[in-house]
């Protein structure tokens, strides 16, 4: 899968000019749905599919700050895939210097909130997933 790229930009900075840290949880999410396109299984074709994957958990590592106009390479891997649940693995590179480490875990749902089986309602997802497993 190719790396996701994110240009600080100006406005994600803070008085200090280093980029906001709230900033990283937009640029997981930046980085996932680009993923997820790669992946031939973008928002848009879930969301025709009727799944829906809430974010369940969240964490975020802070190595180095940033700060306009860095560019951020981002790499995600699938760190952990279940039938209900997946978490994925963020490393946030500016140059060859890591930046931040994180992880997002989200689990599966119909369109009513219930939990839907990945594995064997949406086979040719899951074996999406489980090919770019780490």
């Amino acid at each position: 899968m190719k790396p996701y790229i994110h240009k600080v930009q100006y406005y994600e900075t803070d008085k200090m000019q280093f980029t906001h840290h709230s900033n990283y949880i937009r640029f997981m999410e930046e980085a996932r749905i680009d993923l997820m396109e790669q992946l031939g299984w973008g928002y848009d074709k879930m969301e025709q599919e009727h799944i829906i994957s809430p974010v369940i958990d969240i964490s975020c590592h802070y190595k180095k700050s940033t700060s306009y106009p860095d560019v951020i390479k981002i790499i995600v891997t699938v760190e952990k895939l279940s039938s209900v649940k997946l978490i994925l693995a963020y490393q946030m590179y500016v140059e060859d210097e890591l930046v931040c480490e994180s992880a997002s875990t989200h689990c599966f749902l119909n369109e009513t909130g219930k939990p839907i089986n990945l594995k064997r309602q949406y086979p040719d997802f899951y074996s999406a997933l489980e090919n770019i497993c780490h």
